[in-house]
């Protein structure tokens, strides 16, 4: 379903499908914290904005479990830097 967030637990991964294709964050979760690794979106979906959603739905999501975020990658570092409405929750 186009612009849902789902957590596929088994491959450690967030992912969201828009337009058919599937953007995805990797990550691990230790206690009350999440470790966001790798964010990735297709080629045709980069310069859409699709990573941005799937960073905002994957965030609203932490919130709710209670959890904080520690970015590893470089691109969800710099989403979260840019996105004052989540910086309370990095960790």
């Amino acid at each position: 379903m186009d612009g849902v967030l789902r957590n596929n637990k088994v491959d450690h991964r967030y992912e969201m499908v828009e337009q058919g294709m599937t953007s995805w964050a990797d990550y691990r979760l230790s206690g009350d914290r999440l470790y966001v690794d790798h964010v990735e979106s297709p080629p045709a979906l980069r310069g859409t904005g699709a990573a941005g959603r799937l960073m905002a739905a994957l965030a609203a999501d932490a919130r709710g479990q209670g959890l904080k975020i520690t970015p590893i990658c470089g691109y969800a570092a710099a989403w979260l830097r840019r996105s004052p409405e989540f910086r309370d929750l990095v960790a």
